[in-house]
Formats: C-alpha cells, structure tokens, sequence
C-alpha cells in the first residue's frame, strides 16, 4: 500500500498482536496488519468496538510489544539512532547467517511433509509449519535489513570490519547530537536570561551566554568531523558492495536493505528517545490526566522528559503557555487542577500535552468520542489546524463515520483484527466494496426522519457473505489507492461492480 508521490513515515508489514488466553490459546487483536502511512496525512481507522483499533495504535508506538511483523519508522536514520540492534546484528553476522541456513532447511522440511498430508493432518500441522516460516522469515529479515546482499557474501571479515566501524561513528554521532540538544537548551536559557534582565533594566551577565555559545560551537565542530568520517565509512561500504552489482543473488537480498529504525527490535531506552516523535492523544479526558498534578505541570512533563527543558526553567512557563494557546487553553489554567475542567477542555489539555513535544506522528485514540457534538466539532476543527500548522501525522482511531469521513485523507476499515478495505475518503463513501464496509455505511443514521424511516441497513455474515474454503484472501488493490481483502474471485466481481 504505497505511494510513490508521497513520503512513507511509518510502514507496517504483517503486524501480529495476539494476547494469550489459558489452555495455550490467543486473542487475535491484530491479524496480518500491513500498511504504509505517509508524512502529513491523517489516516483514520474505523470498525466496531473490540475489532483491534485501539490495539494497533498502541502497537505500533511499542506500549505492546508486537508478536509478529515489522514496523519501520522513517521520520529518523539509523544514524540518528545507532539502535544496538544493529551492531548486534553485524558482530555475530557470520552465526545469524549459519541459524538462518538451518531454520530455512526446516522450514523447507516441514513445507514437504505438510504437502503430502491430508486436510485433517494439514490443520494439525500448520501452527508448526507457520511458526517455522516465521522463524525462517524473520531471521532473514534481521539480516538483510541491515547489510542486504552482503547475506550471501564468502567473506564476510572485510564487511563486518567495515559496518562496525561505520556503526562506532554512528554511535558517537547519535550521542554528540543528544549533547548538542542539552547544549542547546542552556544556550537558550541564557538568551532568555539575558533578554529578561534587559527588560528589567538591570545588567545582563553576557559571560554566562558566551561559555553556552562556545561550548555550542565545539559541539558543532566535532557534529561536522564525525559527519566527514561516517561519510567516508559509507564510500568503504559501498567499495566493497561494487563488484555485486551484476550479481543477481546479491541483488536479490539487496532489495531488502532499509535504512528506516525498526520499532519492534529497539530496546527501552532507544525507544524512549523515540517517544518524543510518537505520541498519544488517549480516549478518556477524565482517566488519562493525573488528578494531582496542575495543567502547567502535565504539559511540561514530556518536555522535561526529553531534556527539551530544564526542570524549573524560567523559559518553562512561557513554552507551556505557547502550547496552550495553540490548543485554545486560557493562560489562567495553567495552575488549575483537571477536576476543574469540563470534558472538552480536558482533551484540549491531553492534545496540548501530546504536542508539546513537537512529535511527527499522533495516534489520536478516539479523541472525541466521550464529548457532546458542539465539543467535537471543536475539537476536529483544533486537530485539523494544528496539523497544518506543525505538519503532522495523524492515525485517527474511530467508530464514528461521520467524524471520520470530515477529518481524514484515507480511511482504513477494521473487522476482527484484519483491515478489510483502504481507500481515499471520498472513494470509500461513494464505492465501497467490502460487504462489511457496505453494512458500516448502511448503519449511519439520517438526520431526515423521513428517510430514516425508509433506510435500508445491511447486515454483514462473513460466513455468508466470503467462501475461502478454496481460495485464501489477501489485501489487493482493486483500483488506484482502493485496497479490499478479498479472494481472486470476489477481486474479479469488485473490478466488475466498478464497471458498471
């Protein structure tokens, strides 16, 4: 699912998120997620409650670990990172490979005795058979995400030389911009302090802002030689990558080299530092804010978090009181507590939190959900500025097509943990394909009694409605940017039904 025209932020592959039940048994949240969300798009997803939406968001920002798949981040490099993911993957490059080798052969096996055995045996064997492709698969993929064609390579000594020392630079780039940003932040300070003093009339200690600024400077100097030394690393790598170039099983495995962070292999702190470019608008205005702290204190907190702010910075008021007028919040609430709030004003408080951090990507969780319509309409129209405003992401998680349809570029539909159709807004509504779809927009309540006294609704039987007893379902797309999981035979009825 992907457009060439637009630039992919996050792209989903597979996502799995199962939640085991007593006797060895799974709730299946998420089933084979795969999708691509682009840079400045709002995405919203719809389905009835209990069908997984929730579940993916909180998945793909890793507060659920993900049972299966990829999640691959793009609004950061590798290098930004360094994630020791991909150090540990070099390192032991020659034993991954040997693993790899021998999960294949038992993938392979276990793919030939699965084909000569009945229906019945086949059903008993195929959770073995299935999570040996996954081993199979994922080994694969931790590799050539990273060195790509290099799998296949004789000799891997010069390479694993050659990426371990690109990793070693990368990894004292990653933690010199981190300083920087420290660096930075006493910098401002010291502006700040300055202006303040002028202001008052007083002297101000320019001593205390020149030593910000040269140590500054010295970061920047040593930012510019690693930049050098990292690029020169990179002209080694692709020195030894060259004489491949016409090598087809090479290239092959090159394909698979992706230079986006993979969520789902970070560890705690990696992803921590990733939590500033991910947030989270929750469902509940009344749960989600702590009662014992002043609406000052929960916005600042993420700030403070990610070192954006000193705690008890003189400049931390006039930031909190910036972020609070872009989402509508009156100056004077900044040291009220949230039970002196009404429902909307204690989302705006939640949606001012989330933003206070300058994130890329927003899962909005039903952000609206719990309010009146007047406070909705508020709300959407707040989100819709702020998006332009500050070019974010948006993943807008929904069971109100009405809403829906208002505020998001695409929209994807869920049902039981499997996106059933993506399309465009406009095409969703005007041609839906899935029966499931149909039966959503069908249930919209007419605001003419009239006419919804007369309206017809749909009723969706999967059992009924979908024969895969001989033909498996997948995700195609029926038209430009119009994906449906459907069998081959339902994708030649859609392309028909669009015809006419």
């Amino acid at each position: 699912m992907q457009n060439n025209d637009k630039k992919v932020l996050l792209r989903i592959s597979n996502l799995k998120q199962y939640f085991p039940l007593k006797g060895g048994r799974f709730v299946k949240a998420n089933d084979g997620i795969t999708l691509d969300i682009y840079e400045g798009e709002t995405f919203g997803l719809v389905g009835e409650s209990g069908c997984g939406k929730s579940t993916l968001g909180r998945t793909i920002l890793q507060l659920y670990h993900q049972t299966y798949g990829r999640t691959m981040y793009y609004g950061r490099s590798l290098d930004d990172l360094a994630p020791k993911y991909v150090i540990d993957t070099v390192k032991n490059l020659k034993s991954r490979r040997t693993k790899l080798r021998e999960l294949e052969q038992k993938r392979d096996k276990l793919e030939a005795e699965y084909a000569k055995l009945s229906k019945k045996e086949q059903y008993a064997k195929h959770g073995e058979l299935d999570a040996a492709r996954k081993l199979a698969e994922d080994a694969l993929l931790d590799i050539t995400k990273i060195v790509g064609g290099f799998l296949v390579v004789d000799n891997l000594g010069p390479v694993i030389a050659a990426y371990s020392k690109d990793y070693a630079i990368a990894y004292k780039l990653s933690s010199m911009e981190e300083k920087r940003q420290e660096l930075q932040v006493d910098v401002d300070d010291a502006e700040y302090a300055k202006k303040t003093a002028e202001k008052a009339g007083k002297s101000a200690k320019d001593g205390q802002l020149q030593r910000a600024q040269e140590k500054l400077k010295q970061c920047d100097d040593q930012i510019a030689a690693l930049r050098v030394q990292l690029n020169a690393g990179r002209k080694e790598i692709e020195a030894l990558r060259a004489p491949y170039a016409n090598d087809p099983e090479f290239q092959k495995y090159e394909a698979y080299r992706d230079d986006g962070i993979d969520l789902a292999r970070l560890e705690y702190n990696e992803m921590r530092r990733l939590r500033r470019d991910m947030q989270l608008i929750f469902q509940d205005p009344y749960s989600s804010l702590n009662p014992r702290m002043s609406v000052g204190q929960i916005i600042s907190e993420g700030m403070q978090a990610h070192n954006m702010i000193k705690k008890k910075d003189a400049r931390m008021q006039e930031m909190v009181l910036k972020i609070m007028d872009d989402c509508g919040l009156a100056p004077y609430f900044l040291h009220r507590f949230p039970h002196q709030f009404s429902g909307g004003q204690r989302q705006r408080i939640g949606i001012a939190r989330a933003l206070a951090t300058n994130p890329k990507f927003v899962v909005c969780d039903e952000a609206v959900s719990a309010l009146d319509v007047s406070i909705q309409s508020q709300i959407i129209n707040l989100l819709q500025d702020l998006k332009e405003q500050q070019h974010l992401t948006y993943l807008f998680i929904t069971h109100d097509l009405s809403v829906v349809k208002y505020i998001s570029d695409r929209i994807g539909v869920m049902y039981y943990g499997h996106l059933v159709e993506v399309a465009n807004g406009d095409d969703l509504y005007a041609k839906p394909l899935h029966p499931y779809t149909k039966a959503l927009l069908s249930a919209i309540p007419e605001p003419n009694p009239i006419t919804e006294r007369t309206r017809q609704r749909v009723d969706y039987d999967p059992e009924r409605d979908h024969d895969y007893s001989n033909e498996k379902p997948s995700m195609v797309e029926v038209e430009p940017e119009h994906f449906v999981y459907c069998s081959p035979s339902e994708l030649a009825a859609y392309r028909e039904q669009l015809k006419g």
